[in-house]
């Protein structure tokens, strides 16, 4: 399992940035925020796990094939730095995450009579509410 550690630190580009919240005057003074940037196909990450990255339904994962995450969370740029690296590294967690092959399966031949069965005695009972047909 590949993670954050396992990449090098030239691979992920973290930019400072002004962050909105609270901090009265001084957060326009101070940029406390952090922008990761990581290339998915320039990585050092094998074929397999920078495929699955990229086919994920994030929108932390741009069509350039960019992971792109702001953290302005704490008033801290290293505290900033810290989430955003910890968010993607659970990223790459769950891109290499294999699903549980699904079992497809068929309802039994009873469960399918019992459906039917009650179906038809729905429909019998509003057929009993209509109106009686006259004949001429």
């Amino acid at each position: 399992m590949y993670r954050i550690t396992d990449i090098p630190a030239e691979e992920i580009e973290l930019q400072a940035i002004r962050a909105s919240g609270p901090g009265g005057q001084h957060v326009n003074k101070v940029s406390t925020g952090i922008h990761l940037r990581f290339d998915i196909d320039a990585s050092s990450l094998p074929p397999a796990v920078r495929h699955r990255l990229r086919g994920m339904s994030d929108r932390r994962v741009t069509l350039d094939g960019l992971v792109v995450i702001k953290a302005t969370q704490f008033r801290s740029q290293e505290k900033n730095r810290q989430d955003a690296l910890v968010r993607l590294d659970e990223l790459l967690v769950q891109a290499q995450r294999t699903r549980k092959h699904r079992i497809k399966t068929k309802p039994t031949r009873a469960s399918v009579q019992r459906r039917l069965t009650t179906k038809k005695g729905r429909g019998g009972r509003k057929r009993l509410r209509s109106r009686p047909k006259v004949d001429d």
